[in-house]
């Protein structure tokens, strides 16, 4: 299979954990991207780094790789052979998948590392923004 091209979103992101009973805020729901996902133990959001929400804990400075696609469900091992190139660089990765696509999310101060290695891996990077 061929390597996938990765689209470098402008956004900066910041990861944030909530209890698992709380209602996303309204602000979430403006903005041009954002991940929630929920389940019996939490809810975890991430939004644009200047979206302030009152979480329980937070994590930003992360930068997103979108592997462009749509891509089909029967394609096997995409986030695994990313994630692999990645770790072997000791980037550390948050991932996320839609219906179309799927997201890795690295920290900022590891972009050019990311992008480095996954090209060395014959990954195409384009900027997006």
């Amino acid at each position: 299979m061929p390597k996938q091209t990765l689209a470098i979103l402008p956004h900066y992101f910041t990861i944030h954990s909530f209890t698992p009973d709380t209602l996303p805020a309204p602000i979430i729901f403006e903005q041009e991207i954002y991940f929630i996902s929920r389940t019996f133990d939490e809810l975890s959001v991430v939004v644009p780094t200047d979206v302030n929400l009152n979480s329980l804990d937070s994590e930003s400075d992360w930068r997103c790789l979108e592997v462009l696609g749509p891509l089909a469900f029967s394609l096997t091992g995409i986030i695994a052979g990313i994630a692999t190139v990645l770790s072997e660089s000791n980037v550390s990765i948050f991932t996320l998948s839609t219906f179309d696509t799927d997201y890795i999310l690295v920290k900022q101060n590891k972009l050019d590392v990311a992008i480095t290695a996954l090209e060395r891996s014959d990954y195409q990077i384009k900027e997006i923004g």
